[in-house]
């Protein structure tokens, strides 16, 4: 080797590493001056009648210091989280059924209004292994004590749910999440021998009860809908009036090892996605723990579900659960499985604090990690049914089936200010505000463009900046408004 060639690799190999770390950090930073580049805004607000309504546009300009009198966002971009999987609701047999009595103009609108390109951009559909207590009554796939499952049909799901689950499948496209839970058993696999009022699975079922789920899933697939995954149990630690069934986390997490998980493993179904838990955010630790501690049924799980109803008691939403199982088990996902609002009167489908519990939610759940979010019923009746045991709650639309009108609550606009913006694929960025009387979050979609939601649950407007990097904008939030800003 020359002298001259002994020079050259040795600055080759002195400049490699700095070359390389270039290549690295670039794709990973975003431009921090958006100083003149052009805000969208659309606002949803309490006695007004802003509905997702497009504001005038803003513009970024030079950020000053904030000082502590001013309520400030702040958000970075170059630091990033988890990517999003969607927005959802649950199309159930009580969805479907009102669907059917309504007229055809009335359900396109529906559809289109959750699903289409001008409604708010569903994704997700959730719905139940048979029956769950938003129907008209208890059902399974099969005739009563056929362990061997022979008997196994879904031709019930055929008749309504089915149809319209293919329908809003035809407008999202590629980009459907469709998973599904059962609410119980059949009576006979339980020790109660009844599908209601809890009772756990009979240790000698749990076989015939994981190639339940398999069944279903190749039903459905048949129907060519493709199932992403499954939760395991809806609620398993409530003993409802309607269909359930208890399960300690022990005996979840001894169902998916050596049941659930190596079943649709060995079918050929070790893709689809095993959501544990399903179940409010007061006792996930405990069930994360025993699950996701363990090797060998970890590895089934590709996440864990919540719902939000710890707060009946009064108590509030433990957000800081969900920010501890992800700082513990970065590589599981969380998932909200399901949330409404229970107490059902028609008096109240205009209750906006309603609409102000699921963006709380929404934005501190996404906060903390969460990659999805799924509503429960997609649609009810007047009454907030149908449900066979008048366990009626509200939904984001109902429809009147008497005058075949479909009534949108604030729930439905509130829910569009996260669904119809942030796009599958994006990713969260840090978000933070200087005030607890705003809340925000903020997802960059693929395109580079970024979405900022900011809720204000205050009687009085807000005057807030919104700083990114080097720029700063000036808003104003209406009283008990959303906003969602893009750029």
């Amino acid at each position: 080797m020359t002298h001259k060639t002994k020079i050259f690799y040795s600055l080759f190999f002195l400049i490699l590493p700095t070359v390389l770390l270039a290549q690295n950090s670039t794709p990973n930073n975003i431009e921090m001056n958006f100083i003149d580049k052009n805000i969208l805004l659309y606002t949803t607000a309490k006695d007004t009648d802003l509905r997702l309504t497009k504001q005038p546009d803003q513009i970024f300009k030079k950020r000053v210091q904030p000082l502590e009198t001013e309520v400030s966002i702040f958000v970075n971009p170059n630091k990033k989280f988890q990517k999003f999987l969607g927005i959802g609701g649950a199309i159930t047999d009580a969805s479907s059924e009102v669907f059917s009595k309504l007229g055809s103009e009335i359900q396109n609108q529906l559809l289109e209004a959750y699903y289409g390109a001008e409604g708010i951009g569903y994704n997700i559909i959730r719905t139940s292994i048979h029956s769950s207590d938003f129907g008209l009554g208890s059902h399974t796939y099969i005739d009563e004590g056929d362990a061997e499952l022979n008997s196994f049909s879904i031709e019930k799901d055929l008749e309504k749910r089915i149809p319209m689950i293919k329908r809003a499948q035809a407008i999202i496209g590629d980009k459907l999440v469709f998973y599904a839970s059962p609410w119980s058993p059949p009576a006979f696999m339980k020790t109660n021998n009844h599908m209601l009022r809890g009772g756990k699975l009979r240790p000698e079922f749990r076989q015939s009860w994981a190639n339940y789920y398999l069944k279903f899933i190749e039903a459905y697939e048949a129907q060519n809908i493709p199932v992403w995954g499954l939760t395991i149990q809806n609620e398993p630690m409530a003993t409802q009036r309607w269909e359930s069934c208890i399960y300690t986390a022990e005996e979840e997490r001894d169902f998916l090892k050596y049941f659930l998980g190596p079943t649709l493993e060995k079918a050929g179904h070790g893709d689809k996605k095993i959501v544990v838990w399903d179940h409010n955010r007061d006792l996930i630790s405990n069930r994360a723990n025993t699950i996701f501690e363990d090797p060998e049924a970890s590895k089934y799980a590709w996440g864990i579900g919540f719902h939000w109803y710890e707060t009946w008691t009064g108590s509030l939403p433990n957000y800081d659960n969900l920010k501890n199982i992800k700082a513990s088990f970065p590589d599981k996902n969380l998932l909200f499985t399901e949330g409404c609002q229970e107490g059902f009167a028609y008096e109240r489908l205009q209750h906006w604090p309603n609409a102000e519990r699921y963006g709380n939610s929404m934005i501190n759940d996404f906060n903390s990690g969460t990659v999805g979010w799924t509503d429960w019923n997609i649609l009810l009746d007047e009454r907030g049914g149908p449900n066979h045991v008048q366990n009626f709650c509200f939904a984001p639309i109902h429809a009147d089936t008497k005058s075949n009108k479909l009534i949108f609550t604030p729930t439905y606009y509130y829910i569009g200010h996260f669904s119809k913006f942030i796009k599958p694929g994006a990713l969260r960025l840090s978000t933070t505000a200087s005030r607890t009387t705003i809340e925000s979050t903020s997802f960059q979609n693929q395109d580079g463009r970024i979405v900022t939601i900011v809720m204000n649950s205050q009687d009085q407007s807000v005057t807030y900046k919104l700083i990114v990097g080097d720029s700063e904008s000036v808003f104003e939030i209406e009283p008990r408004a959303m906003q969602t800003i893009i750029y």
